[in-house]
Formats: C-alpha cells, structure tokens, sequence
C-alpha cells in the first residue's frame, strides 16, 4: 500500500541496515502537514530465510546511534521526555520509536511503509537525528506483539538481529 501525503516534504535521511546475512534500506521522509510533522518510513529487507525467519518481526527506534555489541549498544527504545521510559519490555508499546512489524516471506525478502507522528527528523525534541547519543533502527526476531512485560522478558520483540544507524547526511531537503 502506497500512502499519499498532501504535504510538503522537508528531510530525507535513510541508512544501511545489516545483521547476521541480513541486509536493508530504510528511508525515512518527513512532510509537513498543516501544524503536523508525519515522518514515513520505507524499510526493505532481505536476508538468508534460517537468520530472517518468514512472518513478522518488529521494528524500532533505538536511543542512541551505534549497533555495536551485538546491537546491545544502542540502548532501549527512543523515548524521550520526562516521562519517557526507554525499557524496551516495561512500557511497550507506548514509546516513542514504535513502529509495526514487518512481513518476511518464505524467500527472506519483505518491506514496510509506515506513518508516524511519534518522532521527527527535524528539530525538537522529538528528533532521531538530534538525539544526544543519535538513533538506531533495530529489527528483532520476532513480532511485536503490542502488549508489555516484565522488565527483560523479551516480550517487545526478542533478540536483536539487524541494525542501522539513523544519522544526518547523505540525502537532505531544505526549503
């Protein structure tokens, strides 16, 4: 499904995402709407069906910029603000940097077009690109099932598989 936004666009970032025989692009597109900031997201994924399972994984924003570690560096969830909560499991799925679950098909191949006004690209405090430690989109293994858990239960979606830096640069807009 291709969505169409009556709105004027204002930034473009994408990044490279890649895992264990996991590879991907994620665009992200942000339009001004009247007084509303929308971002779109335009992921594509591909890898060997035994790393990237068939069916659906969840898709986040990640607190701070790098994907070292086995992705554990990039933190918990993009979830600023003083009520912000960046544990992954505890307060899932409320957090700024949710976004759904992709399909992957039986070949390890699947994409995903989503909206959402919970972050943005420009500047404020809501910025994937002005955080102070920057961000990552992370894919898991498995689904997001929309629902929280106990602290480290894994319930937002389980291990971490592939990763990409979120950072300014490459593609930009300026009006």
């Amino acid at each position: 499904m291709k969505y169409t936004i009556d709105g004027k666009e204002i930034m473009k970032v994408s990044c490279e995402i890649s895992g264990d025989e996991i590879e991907g692009v994620a665009e992200f597109i942000e339009y001004e709407v009247g007084t509303q900031k929308i971002v779109r997201l335009i992921l594509n994924l591909k890898g060997n069906p035994e790393k990237l399972k068939p069916g659906l994984h969840a898709v986040h924003i990640h607190e701070k910029g790098t994907c070292e570690g086995g992705f554990k560096c990039a933190g918990g969830h993009f979830d600023p603000g003083p009520a912000g909560n960046s544990d992954p499991d505890v307060n899932h799925p409320f957090h700024a940097g949710d976004l759904p679950n992709i399909f992957i098909n039986t070949n390890g191949q699947g994409s995903l077009e989503a909206l959402t006004t919970r972050v943005t690209l420009s500047s404020g405090p809501l910025s994937i690109l002005e955080a102070p430690e920057g961000t990552a989109l992370m894919i898991h293994a498995n689904e997001d099932p929309y629902k929280g858990g106990e602290h480290g239960s894994g319930i937002s979606g389980g291990p971490r598989i592939a990763c990409g830096i979120i950072k300014a640069g490459g593609k930009h807009m300026h009006h």
